[in-house]
């Protein structure tokens, strides 16, 4: 599209108020998919504020809003003097092999760049003898099933593994409080598709999973980042990860979890508790979920097979009141019918199997973590982080510049780094990074060079604000 012809624009906006909502969300939510789909090229102008306004004939504080939150979330870049632009990508546009521009916010994931260590994906590629004797077992069980297979809340089986998962936990559960979805990521996805209108307020943590951020995103809530305490405030939805969180690595006290579910239930919002690094702290303890704490109903909790296992493995759940399961059942069933009934199977072998799995997952964690945290300080410094408690990440903080501009001469020197604004419903945390630790201790302290050197040649001036891939 050429970004001087203003009518272009207006005719790919199309009915872009024809929905729910404020009019700058609505707004914000059609521009975003113009631009992640590639329609809107990187470095694009786009009209000024006054001009849209006028051509779209609502009030200019409509527009500028809507640029005001695509800034935020790195899709836009405004300056003085020289407008509004697409902002750039951090890897070179890719087309597909008709020519259709790839969508940019999977390129790392449909278009890995060669030659370069991707520190932005963070799932375990190196799947267990277990998973392999699993599937094997679950092949074994499927032959002679005389059934359709279409169930949208999940293999019976599973369900059943589950609710006795959560009630070892110390939270009673049945197989009806159980869903199984396509990975945490779906999970999230059906969540906010159900409970959230556009232009509701959904409370997070920041930083926090970005992951989460592009689903809220994508449903046209406001995001608004606090702590348990702003529960008081009555969100329409909150999302927590309390235990291994993505990215720090943090995990909340059983004290800290006991007041989260009380401000929950106090005040009438309905909590999501992202377990899906759970099973992986260090301390070889799982701390109980929070909805333990409190009103079992109150609390929604999300897990997944995918940071444990691996992340080819597309399965996760939703533990919640029966009547909500049943509820995202049926909406389940408007998408896809259900998953795929093989990997359930599996998933419900390698639960029997859940020590082992997880003990040979967590001593490889804690080795690399270690690793890599010894290799930063000696490499690097000068770069502040807190060793994690769990989970795959640490979080990195630059004694100079913003992580936007370093990323830039970071992929020159062949590693890709996820910037920490990603993380920051409001665009934050600039000066951090997310660094996992997945790849053996020699690919780690290979990586760590390349940070160096990219780090030695940074003077840290400027902001090269780009847009990212989808971080996991």
């Amino acid at each position: 599209m050429n970004g001087a012809n203003l009518d272009d624009l207006v005719d790919l906006l199309g009915r872009w108020a024809s929905g729910r909502g404020p009019l700058y969300l609505l707004l914000t939510a059609r521009l975003r998919a113009l631009i992640d789909d590639g329609v809107l090229p990187p470095d694009e102008p786009l009209p000024p504020d006054r001009v849209l306004a006028r051509r779209l004939a609502v009030g200019r504080g409509t527009v500028v809003a809507a640029y005001d939150l695509l800034q935020q979330e790195g899709r836009v870049v405004r300056r003085q003097g020289s407008g509004t632009r697409v902002a750039a990508l951090d890897l070179p546009a890719t087309r597909t092999a008709d020519g259709v521009p790839a969508n940019p916010l999977l390129l790392h994931i449909l278009h890995p760049p060669d030659g370069v260590q991707l520190l932005t994906c963070a799932a375990p590629d190196d799947p267990p003898q277990a998973m392999f004797e699993a599937y094997e077992e679950a092949a074994a069980r499927l032959a002679g099933v005389r059934d359709l297979g279409y169930q949208p809340a999940g293999n019976s089986a599973l369900r059943a593994a589950l609710a006795d998962y959560y009630c070892a936990r110390g939270l009673p559960t049945t197989p009806d409080e159980i869903m199984v979805t396509t990975g945490a990521q779906q999970a999230l996805t059906l969540l906010a598709g159900l409970l959230v209108a556009p232009g509701d307020t959904v409370l997070t943590e920041s930083p926090t999973y970005p992951g989460a951020l592009e689903v809220f995103r994508h449903a046209s809530a406001v995001i608004k980042p606090g702590t348990p305490e702003q529960l008081r405030e009555r969100p329409t939805l909150a999302y927590f990860v309390p235990t291994a969180r993505n990215p720090d690595g943090a995990v909340m006290p059983d004290s800290g979890r006991r007041r989260l579910a009380a401000l929950a239930a106090e005040h009438d919002v309905l909590l999501i508790d992202d377990e899906v690094c759970a099973e992986l702290c260090f301390s070889g303890e799982t701390p109980p979920p929070v909805a333990a704490f409190g009103r079992g109903e109150q609390v929604v909790t999300v897990g997944s097979m995918s940071k444990l296992v691996w992340g080819g493995l597309r399965l996760g759940w939703i533990r919640a009141a029966a009547p909500l399961v049943s509820r995202l059942s049926r909406l389940r069933a408007v998408h896809d019918l259900g998953g795929e009934v093989l990997g359930q199977l599996a998933a419900a072998a390698l639960l029997r199997r859940l020590d082992e799995v997880r003990g040979a997952r967590v001593r490889t964690l804690r080795e690399r973590h270690d690793h890599l945290c010894a290799e930063l300080r000696e490499r690097l410094p000068s770069w502040s982080f807190e060793p994690a408690r769990g989970g795959q990440t640490i979080w990195v903080r630059l004694p100079r510049g913003e992580v936007d501009a370093f990323a830039q001469v970071a992929l020159r020197h062949g590693v890709a780094v996820p910037p920490g604004r990603s993380f920051d419903p409001l665009g934050g945390h600039a000066d951090h990074m997310r660094l996992h630790f997945l790849f053996p201790a020699e690919e780690l302290s290979r990586a760590v060079n390349n940070l160096a050197a990219a780090w030695a040649s940074f003077d840290g001036a400027g902001r090269a604000a780009s847009r990212h891939t989808l971080i996991v």
